[in-house]
């Protein structure tokens, strides 16, 4: 917290056991209201039918063009996510200062959602050749996701004991693909049968997109009734919260230099967790533009990624209890640079090929990102979980945007996905090599926290 905080109100060890678990079960739901924008959204549809209305605004050469920047309609999807992560940054210090100085996160925890829920349904008027609707639309829910996730993350230390937090975490993962995975199924019997429901391929498109919006908002509802605001003692009041955004991050950065093992994984974090944003969030690009195949085939491997993320999940969850969060990370890590090793090699037009690669995604997606988690909550000095987290986040998305600015880049200048999508290699590499330099019992020991038995 910032200089001005003089207090925190009460967490996780203050809590009794029902009211916690409570609290726990509504943290869980928020995951399950939100991962259906990064599935069916993010994932399978929105990139390939951007793509498709971008192009027909296209001149014949294949660019469209923004303010009169010329752009390879191909790279318009890549580019968006990179905008809107460029806002989220400019945005998420306002929201962890507001939250910070307040104590009050479920307000703006609700505003975001809301807000990318709204943009997410209104999606469905994204047709003909509206391609530059279709961008904003993605920017402003792609940047509301990440700053309720700001809001949602720093919750964690303060409704789960230290000893809990890589099952907490890994539930609330596997809540959120169960979520995407059902979404996925009526996706899929929609799309599939869109013709005897009266219904062109396009439109059932926009449905699908826009009732992942509509999903969204309904079960954010549970979460804001069963979370509850911690109460913070302040000198000076609230006021001065928004204007304080980036001088709060400011100091979080200062005092995080007393603890410089905890920036080097926030480090190695920011790197490879890119590379997994920029392989959720173009995989379906690569499958349909690349590969050819069908919209059905990249469903049914999305949907198959969701289920075996939910066995990933807990199972990297139980295999930290054996071998240390860490090194079931950097397993997961070796596991992802193979994946996109052997996704180059991919011949187009053969479906079982790219459902033996989702399967692999799926087993590793929701560990590594589950587990990254609640490791660096032991990472957290105790008191300043929000600001802290607010620089997770930041460091979730801070250079998520240069994954896709790659990915958009190799694609512009090259013209093959297949360059564009081996060159994320890179962000597993090096990210792999920054982590296992982290000595993380002494991290934890050094922030002042008990050093579980394994991590």
């Amino acid at each position: 917290m910032t200089a001005e905080t003089a207090d925190r109100g009460p967490d996780a060890s203050d809590a009794p056991p029902p009211d916690r678990r409570r609290e726990q079960r509504g943290w869980y739901f928020y995951d399950f209201a939100c991962s259906v924008y990064s599935t069916s959204v993010l994932t399978v549809f929105l990139g390939p039918y951007l793509t498709s209305v971008a192009k027909a605004a296209a001149d014949a050469e294949g660019f469209v063009h923004p303010l009169g920047v010329p752009v390879r309609a191909g790279s318009v999807f890549a580019y968006s996510v990179s905008l809107s992560i460029v806002l989220a940054v400019l945005v998420m210090p306002l929201a962890g200062a507001w939250a910070d100085r307040t104590g009050r996160k479920k307000p703006l925890l609700a505003a975001s959602a809301y807000l990318g829920a709204a943009a997410t349904a209104g999606m469905f008027f994204l047709a003909g050749d509206r391609y530059l609707l279709g961008a904003l639309l993605l920017i402003v829910a792609n940047a509301s996701l990440a700053v309720s996730m700001v809001l949602y993350n720093a919750y964690l230390p303060q409704i789960a004991e230290p000893d809990e937090r890589d099952a907490v975490s890994s539930r609330g993962w596997a809540f959120g693909y169960v979520a995407g995975a059902l979404v996925l199924v009526l996706d899929l019997v929609l799309y599939g049968s869109h013709a005897s429901f009266g219904l062109s391929e396009g439109d059932a498109v926009r449905i699908c997109l826009a009732s992942a919006g509509v999903w969204w908002g309904a079960f954010t509802l549970i979460p804001l009734r069963r979370l509850r605001d911690r109460r913070v003692t302040q000198r000076g009041g609230g006021e001065g919260a928004v204007g304080s955004g980036w001088r709060q991050l400011v100091s979080t950065l200062r005092d995080m230099r007393r603890h410089p093992l905890t920036l080097s994984f926030l480090l190695a974090y920011l790197v490879y967790n890119d590379g997994i944003q920029t392989v959720i969030s173009q995989a379906s690009v690569y499958g349909a533009e690349e590969l050819g195949l069908e919209q059905t085939t990249l469903i049914v491997a999305v949907l198959l990624v969701q289920i075996l993320a939910v066995v990933g999940a807990l199972a990297m969850g139980r295999l930290a209890v054996s071998y240390g969060a860490k090194r079931t990370i950097l397993g997961s890590l070796a596991v992802w640079t193979l994946i996109l090793a052997a996704g180059y090699f991919l011949p187009a037009g053969a479906p079982v090929w790219f459902f033996v690669l989702a399967a692999a995604i799926g087993l590793v997606l929701g560990g590594s990102q589950a587990l990254s988690r609640s490791l660096f909550s032991h990472l957290v000095p105790r008191g300043k979980e929000a600001e802290y987290f607010s620089a997770y986040e930041m460091s979730d998305r801070g250079l998520s945007w240069l994954g896709p600015l790659v990915f958009g880049l190799a694609y512009q200048l090259t013209g093959s996905y297949r360059d564009a999508i081996v060159s994320l290699i890179a962000f597993f590499a090096l990210g792999f090599v920054l982590l296992a330099r982290v000595p993380v019992r002494r991290a934890v020991a050094a922030a002042g926290n008990p050093v579980p038995a394994r991590i």
